[in-house]
């Protein structure tokens, strides 16, 4: 049986721990080595492979003393900004790891940045989707285009509802006080951002979410809704599916919260 834990790193990463009874551990997104160290010590594990979503250095920068101690594979995109992927995967490529017995299929999702990869376990039902889609948001469009990027979420929504995201930060309070915004009458969004609220008071984590959850409360899920293409038109007027997703993340992008 596997086990799936948060390792809080920097402000707001996550860095995802897969881990099976014998002690076995792959890490996802290692931004910072020491706090995956300790995790490793203090639970006696011994760490079997690195998976990377993308190039950003708090998602890669423990990965080179991790491997110096471990002399494990590093499994991520191919690109001239990461020179420490051991074995490069891409869309509908499959990694198979023995030791924990994991296997993931590799979904390109670019956007975030132009060679992000998200990786997808069915037997798990979990989705380590990087800074692709986050709980109640989605990341920043920073090297691809809005296009590449709703393209990106809507391939990830299409898995099952049952899917369980394991995503990189901890942004979901944010995320949906920028949901109550966006579609003011989704008591949906109100009731999670209630729920979140109270969690984050007590410093707990929000994540993982389920899809199902996410296609009811996150609005970049759901620029085709009503009260969205509502609100956005009453901005800037009527506009097509991915100017309404490009309206929408520019306007995340200077969202104060004020709850």
């Amino acid at each position: 049986m596997l086990t799936i834990h948060p390792i809080p790193a920097f402000n707001d990463n996550y860095i995802w721990a897969i881990t099976d009874a014998d002690g076995h551990c792959v890490v996802v997104d290692p931004g910072d080595a020491a706090p995956v160290q300790a995790h490793l010590q203090q639970h006696c594990l011994s760490l079997t492979g690195i998976l990377l979503t993308h190039h950003h250095f708090d998602h890669t920068g423990g990965v080179k003393a991790l491997v110096a101690q471990w002399r494990c594979d590093v499994y991520g995109p191919q690109s001239d900004k990461i020179d420490t992927v051991t074995v490069t995967v891409d869309e509908g490529d499959v990694v198979h790891l023995a030791q924990p017995a994991l296997r993931l299929q590799v979904m390109a999702v670019p956007g975030h940045t132009l060679e992000h990869l998200a990786f997808y376990s069915e037997p798990q039902k979990a989705l380590f989707a990087g800074d692709t889609l986050f709980a109640g948001g989605c990341g920043r469009v920073f090297e691809g285009t809005p296009e590449q990027m709703l393209h990106s979420l809507d391939k990830l929504a299409a898995l099952p509802g049952d899917t369980r995201l394991y995503c990189a930060h901890e942004y979901t309070q944010s995320n949906l006080c920028f949901g109550l915004a966006a579609e003011p009458d989704n008591a949906a969004i109100r009731r999670r951002y209630d729920k979140v609220r109270q969690l984050r008071k007590q410093q707990l984590v929000t994540l993982p979410s389920l899809l199902q959850e996410e296609k009811q409360t996150n609005v970049f899920l759901r620029v085709d809704e009503p009260d969205v293409v509502e609100t956005l038109a009453q901005q800037q007027g009527q506009s097509s599916r991915v100017s309404r997703f490009a309206q929408l993340r520019e306007w995340k992008n200077t969202f104060i919260c004020k709850e």
